[in-house]
């Protein structure tokens, strides 16, 4: 049995209720893109992949629950680029979008094919070298696909918050979260073919080197649009959109930054979400979070706030108390590790005896 088949074995027992709760140990502090030649690599599917193996592989038989992850990181722009929008490279950031788009060119979503596309080609490449590169420990995942709300903002700009506040707008907005929609699902659902994944389970890596399997879940959704937007909008607009989309995958993991609590309960409460992201966790009460994730049965797999001067132990020791006190289920990417292997492999040994189910 290779790593990856040893991994989602040992994900699977965590997802069924009957193994510890998982850690995600890196070797090193690692920034969260490698910006360096970044512009060069987006339209260079083979540096991009050598790129991102350069961060994976000193992960190799690294003490930690991961699975080892690559994808084409591709931003934010990967799935509207395919609708016609333009997009900036900057040298020092990921990618940005251009000027929205007309209603028209948005419309024109019904009868676009993805695979034709200049980002959806990258993309291809990319997981052809990595399948010819005979990799057995790595696995690819998705790109950066964003939630249905946020292509909507993406391909139609900042004019979205005017139309939502205008009645006589309400088709119009109907209107492009159908078409954005579609656009989500037409994407997700050609990347997931050229993976050979099944529809309703994945790997996801969220944008780092270790990934999780997810044996009940197919997709991964970014609605950071979501905290500039009262509850009853999230309700109304971001939830509905969540939902369908996760319908034809099985369920989905939900990601955003920034604060805001209703949304965080409201993706709690949703069926759909199997497990939460936040970009942000300091602006949260730690066990505040894993109380609404224990009453709701979704997974915490996020990075999870540190105290001032903590070190690893007192740490682990900390955050597994209140995963105990709670209830909750955690998939922690630790903000406190130590460096070197042997006490990485004591902190994932730590976690797991605090962790396990009683």
């Amino acid at each position: 049995m290779n790593g990856i088949a040893h991994k989602r074995e040992s994900h699977g027992a965590f997802w069924r209720g009957e193994g510890p709760s998982l850690i995600l140990i890196p070797a090193a502090r690692q920034d969260l893109y490698d910006l360096n030649n970044y512009p060069s690599r987006f339209h260079d599917p083979r540096a991009m992949w050598e790129s991102e193996m350069r961060r994976a592989e000193p992960l190799v038989g690294w003490p930690t629950d991961g699975i080892l992850t690559v994808r084409p990181n591709l931003g934010v722009i990967f799935v509207p680029a395919m609708a016609g929008q333009n997009y900036q490279l900057p040298g020092d950031a990921m990618p940005w979008p251009g000027e929205p788009l007309t209603r028209d060119a948005i419309r024109a979503i019904r009868t676009m094919e993805v695979g034709r596309s200049e980002t959806m080609r990258l993309a291809a490449e990319f997981y052809a070298i990595h399948a010819a590169s005979g990799c057995q420990d790595i696995a690819p995942y998705h790109p950066d696909t964003q939630g249905v709300f946020d292509i909507a903002h993406l391909l139609w700009g900042d004019d979205l918050f005017c139309d939502i506040a205008d009645p006589e707008q309400s088709d119009w907005i109907d209107e492009l979260l159908a078409l954005s929609l579609e656009l989500y699902l037409k994407a997700t659902g050609h990347v997931k073919c050229m993976m050979g994944e099944p529809a309703a389970s994945m790997i996801h890596g969220h944008g780092t080197s270790q990934g999780v399997f997810f044996p009940n879940a197919g997709v991964r959704m970014a609605e950071d649009t979501a905290t500039l937007l009262s509850p009853a909008m999230i309700e109304r607009l971001i939830v509905p959109s969540i939902e369908k989309a996760a319908a034809r995958f099985g369920g989905t993991f939900a990601h955003f930054c920034g604060k805001h609590t209703n949304f965080f309960e409201q993706l709690c409460r949703s069926e759909a979400v199997r497990a939460i992201d936040l970009g942000n966790p300091e602006m949260y009460d730690t066990r505040w979070l894993l109380e609404r994730c224990a009453e709701s049965r979704t997974v915490l797999y996020s990075r999870m706030a540190a105290e001032p001067g903590e070190g690893w132990q007192v740490y682990v020791r900390r955050l597994a108390a209140l995963v105990r006190e709670t209830g909750a289920r955690v998939i922690l990417r630790p903000l406190v590790f130590p460096a070197g292997r042997d006490e990485c492999a004591a902190m994932r040994d730590l976690w797991h005896e605090l962790t396990m189910p009683l």
